[in-house]
């Protein structure tokens, strides 16, 4: 029924797609991609904060406070079970996979993504992990767009569009913050549009928020209703909360990278490596128990000013009215966030640092601020702070400032504290761009020239794989010919230049024609010519480099030609002209519009 039902509803989009105008069709798509979205939106958090909510009630009641450290192993045990017998063994993970998808996929994701991530993250966070289901949430609804732009044979523009407006959705879903989610997408995901191209994406986005907001509980979103106002006497201390976030979100970037590498390189076999990862994480949430999952709950009581609400189930229970005890509790806690985040995702688990990020901007916001209060220097509003360093964090972690802002404001019901939020994720932000070059969901992509950053130039560049202009015109020859051999290829053809192979198709070396050209075709200097002294380093590289980088090393040793390899094998060749006119052809046909 459900099938026949989908095939009458494929149909109608058919009918509709040949009786619409192009751009009618998008807007349509728009709608149907943030309605998707929304509701996978839906059933991770509820699934999440059904599974939390059932573990507290069983510490509440049956005083088990190990149960919140048996369940992260149940549930990252399950995921590299379904990973390895349902998913071919392998999950993508992180926002980056979008990223990679637009710069060298033609935003074509595959179309497991959009029910792995939900099926994987779910047990990973919604039992307890700590990481955040931002990322996955992301990953599905950009999913989603691709897969609806492919089946309804969409161009390459609109692909990438609807593939934006999925992560825009969703990101407005998880958080009933459609300003954020547009903002989300453009920072995050596109590097470069125009701006008719924000009208999908906003489509999508409050299509996605709408949905959220009509069928999710209040009491799973991350919402603040609380009017929150802002008093100038206190900038000093935002612009110390932006240097502390911006400086701890260099620590967690750089913490936990360091713990999931180790992790996920362990040289144990995969059902091991996540029994012993997340026992590990087993511990830390004995220890701290707002640990588990997205921890969301915690970052709600810190606002509230209920800190003591936070030493509940751990073995420190009973200090919750010491002020100084609580203050030294979050500040172990969030110290540690960074590690158990690593450990969650690095031991097979899936989810994202996007949560994670908001969890520590909210911690670092009330130790700075409650510290403040204690030693009596200034009585701070704990709730400002707290809510403001989420901004702080997650601007500099990810590297958007503006998402940062306006997710705050939104999720604050207002735009009080619109100045701080400025303030402090400015600050941060320019501080990790100063550290850490690249955001970290990118980071170890990037610098290999996978994903958009902002050099245009080189984005477009990058967007052209060297096996789709691969040329192998030319004649090679061999190290073990000679000189009369050279003048014969050079007679017969228009080769400016020869590739000299071995025996094994290695590249020896080239020879140029303009090198040898005073000599090559007099018959009495040709007969004093040594064959190897006319050869030369040939400028090779890997079939598999980013052209940006070809073309950089070209500009750099003025070579007009680079000879391609795999596994040090000749393959071909490339030329700059031929690199250049692609360019200006991507140039003209790729701005997203």
């Amino acid at each position: 029924m459900l099938a026949r039902t989908f095939r009458y509803f494929e149909g109608a989009l058919y009918l509709l797609k040949s009786v619409l105008t192009d751009r009618q069709f998008l807007y349509l798509s728009c709608v149907i991609v943030g309605v998707s979205s929304a509701l996978a939106v839906i059933v991770l958090k509820t699934f999440a904060h059904s599974v939390h909510k059932f573990a507290s009630n069983i510490d509440s009641y049956l005083k088990l406070p190990y149960l919140n450290s048996i369940l992260p192993i149940v549930g990252i045990l399950l995921t590299v079970f379904i990973i390895r017998k349902f998913l071919d063994g392998s999950i993508e993970k992180g926002t980056s996979q979008i990223m990679i998808a637009v710069a060298k996929k033609s935003g074509i994701m595959p179309r497991k993504q959009m029910y792995a991530q939900i099926l994987t993250s779910s047990l990973t966070v919604g039992m307890g992990g700590s990481a955040g289901l931002e990322s996955p949430i992301t990953i599905t609804g950009a999913a989603f767009g691709s897969n609806f732009a492919q089946n309804y044979r969409l161009n390459y523009k609109d692909r990438t569009l609807l593939l934006a407006c999925g992560v825009a959705a969703g990101i407005a879903a998880a958080f009933n913050a459609p300003i954020a989610g547009v903002l989300f997408a453009i920072e995050v995901i596109l590097a470069d549009m125009s701006v008719t191209a924000f009208i999908p994406i906003m489509i999508s986005s409050a299509t996605g928020a709408i949905i959220s907001n009509v069928i999710l509980k209040e009491d799973i979103l991350l919402s603040f209703k609380n009017q929150l106002n802002f008093t100038y006497d206190n900038i000093f201390y935002y612009v110390l909360l932006g240097v502390f976030t911006g400086l701890f979100a260099v620590y967690h970037a750089r913490m936990f990278r360091r713990v999931e590498h180790k992790m996920a390189n362990a040289k144990l076999k995969p059902y091991r490596k996540a029994l012993v990862g997340a026992s590990i994480l087993g511990i830390l949430i004995f220890l701290f128990p707002t640990l588990f999952g997205e921890g969301y709950d915690s970052i709600k009581a810190l606002a509230d000013n209920k800190a003591g609400n936070i030493l509940e189930n751990s073995l420190i229970e009973n200090f919750k009215k010491n002020q100084w005890i609580v203050l030294l509790f979050v500040t172990a806690t969030v110290l540690i966030k960074s590690v158990a985040t690593g450990l969650t995702l690095g031991s097979g688990g899936n989810g994202g640092n996007f949560a994670p990020s908001l969890f520590v901007g909210s911690y670092l916001g009330f130790i700075l601020s409650k510290f403040i209060s204690l030693i009596g220097l200034k009585e701070l509003p704990i709730n400002n702070f707290t809510i403001v360093g989420m901004a702080g964090v997650l601007s500099g972690l990810f590297h958007a400032p503006l998402t940062a802002i306006f997710l705050i404001a939104e999720i604050t019901g207002g735009y009080g504290l619109l100045l701080p939020l400025l303030i402090v994720s400015s600050i941060s932000f320019a501080i990790c761009k100063r550290f850490e070059k690249y955001s970290m969901d990118i980071i170890g992509i990037a610098d290999k020239g996978i994903v958009f950053t902002s050099d245009k130039d080189k984005n477009l560049l990058n967007r052209i794989e060297l096996q789709n202009i691969i040329k192998n015109d030319v004649e090679t020859i061999s190290d073990s010919a000679n000189i009369y051999e050279v003048k014969r290829i050079f007679s017969e053809t228009h080769q400016t230049f020869i590739p000299v192979l071995n025996a094994d198709k290695n590249i020896v070396g080239i020879i140029y024609l303009d090198a040898v050209r005073k000599f090559i075709f007099s018959g009495f200097q040709i007969k004093f010519t040594n064959y190897k002294d006319v050869i030369q380093a040939a400028p090779t590289c890997s079939i598999t480099e980013n052209t940006g980088n070809v073309i950089k090393e070209m500009d750099e040793n003025k070579n007009i030609h680079m000879l391609l390899t795999r596994e040090n094998k000749y393959l071909g060749y490339v030329d700059k002209t031929t690199i250049l006119e692609v360019y200006r052809e991507n140039l003209k046909n790729l701005r997203i519009e």
